[in-house]
């Protein structure tokens, strides 16, 4: 498959909307765990993004120069934890596709290969620690295996969602372990991340973009 550099600024004009929509949901599940300010704060960040997806963007079909600049622009835009997260993934895989205006599937394997694990790298976190590498790392570990498995990196990712979701769900049955809302302890229980939430969000939006390329 061939994924350009206008289909990579449509996914995340996706996620900017996608965001937008579910801003009152994720501060609503923060409210839950947190300072209940997650949708807030990943729009902030997101709107930041769509000013330079609506100007100086608009010419650029550099793959890893816009992703980079995703990430510096949600980093200066968001000062909480979240940003920093964020930022080192769109700045990992920005480097995995630098100079490319047309990406192949093994180039999208490896921007989302080296997107989770950057995130995973900065926020020191685990599977089980009801954050959003429950989402990211079991949609990483699905990619790699199906990738390496089908060679189609459409499928895989596809089915890396699925995994993605599968572990956002999880999240509710998990005792925080990361950040203010570890400290409730038990009061944990039963609430969904808004981080694993916000991530497959994420996920699932470049899946949205890449089968509307498919099937252009």
């Amino acid at each position: 498959m061939s994924f350009s550099a206008k289909e990579l600024k449509a996914f995340l004009q996706s996620v900017v909307e996608t965001i937008e929509e579910n801003k009152d949901y994720l501060s609503e599940l923060d409210r839950k765990l947190g300072d209940g300010d997650h949708g807030v704060t990943m729009s902030i960040g997101w709107q930041a993004v769509q000013e330079k997806l609506d100007n100086e963007w608009k010419d650029e079909n550099d793959c890893g120069k816009i992703s980079i600049s995703a990430g510096r622009t949600f980093l200066s835009a968001v000062g909480s934890t979240v940003g920093p997260l964020y930022a080192t993934g769109f700045l990992r895989g920005g480097k995995e596709v630098q100079g490319k205006s047309e990406l192949t599937g093994e180039d999208l394997n490896n921007f989302w290969t080296a997107f989770i694990e950057g995130v995973k790298e900065r926020g020191q976190a685990e599977v089980g620690d009801k954050t959003m590498i429950d989402t990211l790392q079991p949609a990483l570990d699905t990619l790699k295996q199906e990738y390496a498995r089908s060679g189609s990196f459409a499928e895989a990712f596809s089915k890396a969602v699925s995994s993605g979701k599968e572990g956002m769900e999880s999240t509710k049955d998990l005792l925080s372990k990361k950040g203010r809302s570890s400290r409730l302890g038990e009061r944990s229980l039963g609430n969904q991340d808004p981080g694993a939430t916000s991530s497959y969000l994420i996920l699932k939006a470049f899946e949205s973009v890449m089968t509307s390329v498919q099937t252009a």
